[in-house]
């Protein structure tokens, strides 16, 4: 198959055009704008929880509240994108997720900031399974692996701007409200941004040329033929390990990705003495390490599946190597001092976690492009379980303890558990369903 596909790049690279990966770059920036947006609670807590006098549990909830509705949001995200294409679904979730990201500047208790999280997360939950819907319909299986790393690499990317962006804004004007005023209107004018430029498929864009859009098509057309049938009904899914795995990997991955998202900024400013400015600066040079190992992980898994690397070969052994070195890391945290050398140990983390992004090539693998949006949803569903219960979960664990161990313990643990599952996957064909 891979040297079919060379076969059919090669004919057609010099004429075609390259539409897919400009819209895939703009994935990436949306995706980072949803993390700014998403992580802009974490950078200005310190702040905001001196001035609403919250304890660290409370801290816990309110920023555990946004996966509440994200998670509960997911599955009805893909079906919508199956059912309405990604193109709406896309536009109507960005411009929605930036209206509430700019109310919350208006929070005048924890409680009234907490409702505002519930609607930002119900309106963000589509993006990523329509964005995998994307991938499905745009990319060949020979350039899956960057598109879902594109697509995923926007969550490093947007957290680490969003360090700068969000303590850059509040230091300028002195104010947590406005920041998130101005972060929310430039939100919703990339929704308008985003309906403007996307397409649901390559025929319906106007830069397409011939032979891009044949060249997508024969790609899926020999895909289709390799694909088994199958009796149709979504609950025949969960007979099958492989989605099993698929839910809990991406539920591991996602303990240690967002207890650092959430939790990071106060470990560092509390333990470590960080002021918000250099705070800033530690966490976007920790993203921003995840976001180059993302794209590093996306290009050397093409390029191993184009040089005839099998799919399972190339999976189990790229998420086997990002699993247990971010676990290796995120447990000598726990031991080190120097803050110089906890910060590299936090990007070595991210480095290698963020290869996992390439998960969101799994749901085209076993379900195909009809119910990309299906399988992505109940993927992101499993995942965001972690981001309702670990942000709670290292909340009491730092009220109850007075530190961060066990905390950095439990990532280290889930990093095992994110290696035993990511190697369990058959990532060879698409499911009988």
């Amino acid at each position: 198959m891979s040297s079919q596909a060379a076969a059919l790049g090669g004919s057609m690279a010099h004429a075609r055009s390259g539409v897919r990966w400009k819209i895939f770059l703009l994935m990436l920036f949306l995706i980072a704008i949803n993390y700014i947006d998403r992580a802009s609670l974490s950078v200005a807590m310190p702040i905001i929880a001196k001035e609403f006098n919250l304890d660290p549990a409370v801290q816990g909830l309110i920023l555990s509240s946004f996966f509440w509705t994200y998670a509960l949001m997911q599955v009805p995200g893909g079906l919508l994108a199956d059912r309405y294409k990604p193109r709406i679904v896309i536009a109507a979730a960005t411009i929605g997720w930036g209206f509430f990201q700019a109310i919350a500047a208006g929070a005048t208790s924890w409680v009234v900031l907490l409702l505002t999280r519930l609607g930002l997360g119900a309106s963000e939950a589509p993006i990523y399974p329509a964005g995998g819907k994307l991938n499905a319909i745009w990319m060949t299986r020979s350039e899956r692996a960057r598109g879902a790393t594109l697509l995923d690499g926007g969550a490093p990317l947007g957290a680490a701007l969003g360090a700068i962006v969000i303590t850059w804004l509040i230091a300028v004007f002195d104010s947590w409200r406005i920041a998130f005023v101005v972060a929310g209107i430039g939100t919703m004018v990339c929704g308008l941004w985003a309906w403007r430029y996307i397409r649901n498929t390559p025929r319906e864009h106007p830069s397409v040329n011939e032979a891009e859009a044949q060249y997508i098509e024969e790609s899926h057309a020999l895909e289709d033929a390799e694909s088994p049938a199958g009796s149709g009904k979504w609950t025949a899914y969960f007979r099958h390990r492989s989605v099993w795995c698929m839910c809990f990997g991406w539920m591991f991955f996602n303990t240690v990705f967002y207890g650092l998202l959430t939790w990071m900024p106060n470990y560092l400013f509390k333990v470590h003495g960080f002021d918000i400015k250099t705070l800033g600066g530690a966490t976007f040079l920790i993203f921003f390490a995840g976001f180059v190992g993302e794209l590093a992980g996306g290009w050397i898994g093409d390029s191993w599946q184009a040089r005839g690397g099998s799919p399972n070969l190339v999976f189990r052994t790229l998420f086997g190597i990002a699993a247990a070195l971010a676990t290796v890391s995120i447990f000598s945290v726990a031991y080190v001092k120097d803050p110089v050398v906890v910060v590299a140990l936090l990007s070595t983390t991210l480095f290698f976690l963020r290869w996992c992004g390439m998960y969101w090539a799994i749901p085209s693998i076993l379900a195909g492009r009809e119910r990309a949006g299906f399988l992505g949803g109940c993927m992101n569903l499993g995942g965001n379980i972690a981001g309702i219960t670990v942000p709670l979960i290292v909340g009491f664990i730092v009220q109850i303890t007075g530190s961060y161990f066990l905390a950095l313990m439990f990532f280290a643990a889930a990093g095992v558990a994110l290696f035993a599952c990511s190697t369990a996957i058959d990532y060879s064909r698409k499911l009988a369903v």
